[in-house]
């Protein structure tokens, strides 16, 4: 039936465009889940449930439907009279094309995320519009094909709807009075139960729809305008995040996390901060030495020859047999602001955004340059791009670090990108930053990020030889080169002795995979270095959140902290865990078992395979001591953020 053909729907009378709006909602979300399908066929096909993905799909359609017309129905009977119909026309019609635009423009960008993220759009594409300098950046230089594309055509699309809708508008009311009273409730009552798409206790949400084994063929149950505006609606609960996993007293999570070897020994006397506790090092020195940790863009495991990836990676490899090598790291994320936490803070993941990004870690939370700044040592950031983005200048500022050098403090830099200066811009500046700083005599503390390893992979052309200057391969490439040239120069620099080093990953490039949780593609290197490291291979699983305590230790700093994760110069050879948060999916790696804690529904219990990076869930109901491990885990970050408990040491008198 042709949407501008006079009289369609002529039986809803008034209501006839929002009929009509909802014919073209979800002919829009369910063509569009028809493509994504049929794209993603091998891994769609694999679980079994075409039809229950289109079933199922066609109800959060309607989900959103209803949402979208909860306001204008109610607000329907003051205009359903002849004064002030013309205007109801008006209105009505903007309001269905402002959400036809909004559905068409989210779904034609879905296939760039979707392989962004592995995931139909969510929190991120919104979280970044407050930076636009960077996003459009990166969408004109690596997406401007798509991008243009898509806002050709959800523009075109809306104009040929809106003509059509308008068509079929009536400039005369139809119904009596009597008949607008009688169906005005049924009406909002159709509406309402759109929305809330169930009977039971709680109206239905996207956990309700994960009906495989496959996260990203999950996210394809649901369109991607209610898949963000659910993500941002549940920003009000940050503080509570962890509780879509189940409840835990703190009591109870507080001594399955102590359970844990490497913190039986430790003393935890203040109520106040139940993770608060004095780590004393196993090097010890009257003068700790150095640290330096440079923080690697997207530079996964599946970059790194000797870790199972392809060997894009020459300088890295040189560089482990001079330091500590993590062969079975685990980043906690797929953000940036994941690592950061992680890496800085020793700070355990959570579905919520990072504690970089949230109101009460922005003042007294724990980070390592905390340490360090309340024994009066020099603290500093330093990074190629803008510290404002993902809210770094804030977080670091709040927490211990006094100096934070971006891409205005480079004088002249040899090349800048999209996202700010090349890498070797930024290791000459940390070279020159570290020469003068040991000068001064007392140790320091120093954060580097790079960045050049980053989509659109804009960077120089040199050191490499170039295959696609913009392919993620000569980005990894190029990046390695320059982390290359600056530990040549260092090595010969005086501060080498008295620095420990740490290289590590944020996380990797993409996350993808046909499991709830990709686990491979959360394999990240480290390696530890310096004039004091000996060479060491560290083989049990190690979660970021471990190096934290770890270079504590090698450093000889004598700290008091609220981390968890264990020191490694102690407890390197005990097998280990790592946890992983991928969207609302949670995973606590141990060994091969592997616990996933979903939103709302029963945990999952599996087999991971590191040499295959497959994982297998098992039919049996989940091991219930590995699932207290995992849920007092989740648990514990959110309780300690929401209690503001998670704090730095007392502030020097």
């Amino acid at each position: 039936m042709k949407l501008n053909q006079k009289h369609t729907f002529e039986w809803a009378g008034p209501y006839r465009i929002f009929v009509q709006m909802t014919v073209v909602f979800v002919l829009i979300m369910t063509l569009s889940r028809a493509g994504l399908m049929a794209w993603q066929w091998q891994r769609v096909s694999a679980t079994g449930s075409v039809l229950p993905i289109f079933i199922q799909g066609v109800r959060a359609d309607l989900i959103l439907t209803g949402l979208w017309l909860i306001m204008p129905i109610l607000l329907s009977p003051i205009f359903f009279n002849k004064y002030l119909f013309n205007v109801w026309n008006k209105i009505s019609l903007c309001w269905a094309m402002l959400g036809i635009l909004l559905v068409l423009f989210i779904e034609l960008a879905t296939p760039n995320f979707l392989l962004q993220y592995d995931l139909r759009p969510n929190l991120i594409f919104v979280e970044y519009l407050k930076y636009p300098k960077e996003v459009f950046s990166t969408l004109w230089n690596g997406f401007r094909v798509g991008l243009l594309l898509g806002i050709s055509a959800s523009v075109g699309a809306s104009y040929g709807l809106y003509k059509a809708l308008k068509s079929n508008l009536t400039n005369s009311l139809e119904w009596s009075f009597w008949k607008i009273t009688l169906v005005w409730p049924l009406a909002l009552i159709a509406t309402l139960m759109m929305a809330r798409s169930t009977l039971d206790h709680r109206p239905a949400n996207p956990a309700m729809f994960a009906i495989t084994h496959d996260a990203m063929v999950n996210s394809l149950v649901i369109n991607s305008t209610y898949s963000v505006l659910f993500a941002v609606y549940s920003m009000k609960n940050e503080s509570k995040s962890s509780d879509i996993y189940g409840r835990m007293e703190l009591s109870k999570v507080l001594e399955v996390v102590k359970s844990e070897p490497w913190l039986k020994q430790y003393q935890f006397s203040d109520d106040k901060l139940p993770t608060y506790h004095l780590q004393m090092p196993t090097n010890v020195r009257s003068k700790p030495y150095n640290l330096v940790i440079i923080l690697e863009e997207s530079l996964g495991a599946t970059f790194v020859q000797s870790l199972g990836g392809v060997a894009v990676t020459p300088n890295l490899e040189r560089l482990k047999q001079e330091g500590w090598w993590f062969t079975q790291l685990y980043a906690t994320g797929t953000r940036s602001v994941r690592g950061i936490e992680a890496v800085v803070s020793g700070y355990l993941p959570t579905p919520a955004q990072s504690v970089v990004k949230l109101p009460r870690s922005q003042r007294d939370f724990y980070t390592i340059a905390s340490s360090f700044e309340r024994a009066g040592l020099d603290t500093e950031f330093i990074y190629g791009g803008e510290s404002h983005f993902d809210n770094m200048r804030s977080f670091f500022a709040g927490n211990g670090i006094k100096t934070i050098i971006e891409q205005k403090d480079f004088v002249a830099p040899k090349y800048v990108g999209s996202w700010g200066v090349s890498d070797e811009d930024l290791y000459n500046k940390t070279h020159e930053r570290l020469i003068a700083t040991h000068k001064m005599g007392k140790p320091f503390f120093k954060l580097v990020f790079s960045s050049s390893n980053h989509e659109p992979f804009d960077f120089p052309d040199r050191g490499v030889r170039l295959h696609n200057k913009h392919t993620v391969n000569d980005a990894v490439k190029y990046a390695d080169y320059a982390l290359g040239k600056f530990f040549d120069k260092a090595r010969k620099s005086e501060y080498w002795q008295d620095t420990v080093f740490l290289v590590v990953a944020d996380h990797d490039n993409r996350v993808y995979g046909n499991a709830l949780v990709p686990i491979k593609k959360f394999h990240i290197p480290g390696l530890i270095l310096g004039g004091s490291i000996k060479p060491k291979r560290i083989n049990s699983i190690v979660s970021q959140v471990d190096l934290a305590p770890t270079l504590l230790s090698l450093i000889g700093m004598r700290t008091e902290h609220p981390m968890i994760g264990r020191d490694l110069t102690v407890y390197s050879d005990y097998p280990g865990r790592a946890m992983m948060q991928f969207d609302n999916y949670y995973a606590w790696l141990e060994g091969k078992d592997v616990v996933i804690l979903r939103a709302e529904k029963p945990p999952l219990q599996g087999r991971y395979d590191a040499v295959s990076g497959q994982l297998t869930i098992n039919a049996a109901k989940a091991d219930s001591a590995l699932v207290q491990k995992a849920l007092a885990h989740a648990q514990l970050p959110s309780l300690l953020y929401r209690n503001s408990q998670y704090k730095a040491s007392p502030r020097r008198q």
